[in-house]
This record gives structure tokens, C-alpha cells and sequence, in this order.
């Protein structure tokens, strides 16, 4: 499998709602997301391309061993990076098409490569949602709240 640079982020079904927008006060949301958008200098962290607007985006590991959901960083997408990693959600509201396209030209690939790295997040999708009661790892806030 390919490694691409912008990627599809499916979150375990049992996971989904657990999100720091929600679940902090809106006033330390909005620090850490301030930071994310000051450590992107204005530029998609992805794609590279500067706009007006970024948005944050929680980057999370999963150790499906010890079923532990680890957020590693808040980064800064512009929309059209921030719809493909949210795929499912993309495609929900009509957008999929907008997003294959995007996919395929950040990552300079064909449509069959995007089926395939489709495919093989919903496989890692599919398995995930097996484990039952992910635990959330948010100790990276902390440290960053530390520093911001």
C-alpha cells in the first residue's frame, strides 16, 4: 500500500462524538486551535497551500492492543484537505466527488489509488470497531496547554 501525504482519519464508531471542540471549555478550544493555526504560519499543514481560512483537526493514534485512542496533535487543514480526512462525513453531504479529486491531486494518484486507500482505511475502519471500549489518551494537551 502507498503511502500518501493526505490521508482518510475513519474514527472507531465508538469513538465518534469524542472530540476536544466539545469536550473543553470554549475558551481553551480556541487556544488550541489558535496555536495550530500559528504553528501552520497560514499554510495547510498538509497540502502547503496558503488561505484565509484553516480549520483544526485532532490527529489521534489507536493502539488496538490495549484499545487506547492517543490524541498526538491538533494540526491546521484548509477545507478541501479537512473533507478528505473526514471522508465518510464528505460524503454524506454530497461532497465525494469534490474530495476524490482533491485526494488525487495532493497526493498526485489516480482514482484507483483512491479506491484503494479507501478501501484499505475501511478495512482498518471495519477491524477497529471490533474492540469495545477505547479509552482516550489526551495527556498531549496538557503538555501543549503547558507550552501555549
Amino acid at each position: 500500500m502507498k503511502e500518501y501525504k493526505l490521508k482518510f482519519e475513519l474514527v472507531p464508531d465508538g469513538c465518534w462524538y469524542t472530540n476536544l471542540r466539545s469536550a473543553l471549555p470554549p475558551a481553551v478550544w480556541d487556544k488550541v486551535r489558535r496555536d495550530a493555526y500559528a504553528r501552520a504560519s497560514g499554510k495547510c499543514t498538509v497540502c502547503g497551500r496558503k488561505t484565509a481560512r484553516l480549520e483544526a483537526h485532532e490527529r489521534w493514534s489507536y493502539d488496538e492492543k490495549n484499545a487506547v485512542q492517543k490524541l498526538e496533535t491538533v494540526i491546521a487543514l484548509c477545507k478541501n484537505c479537512h473533507e478528505v480526512t473526514h471522508i465518510s462525513r464528505t460524503q454524506l453531504v454530497g461532497r465525494g466527488g469534490e474530495a476524490m479529486e482533491w485526494f488525487m491531486k495532493v497526493n498526485a494518484c489516480t482514482q484507483m489509488d483512491f479506491h484503494e486507500a479507501l478501501g484499505a482505511a475501511n478495512e482498518e475502519h471495519k477491524r477497529r470497531n471490533k474492540i469495545d471500549n477505547w479509552t482516550t489518551d489526551i495527556s498531549w494537551l496538557k503538555d501543549r496547554l503547558e507550552n501555549i
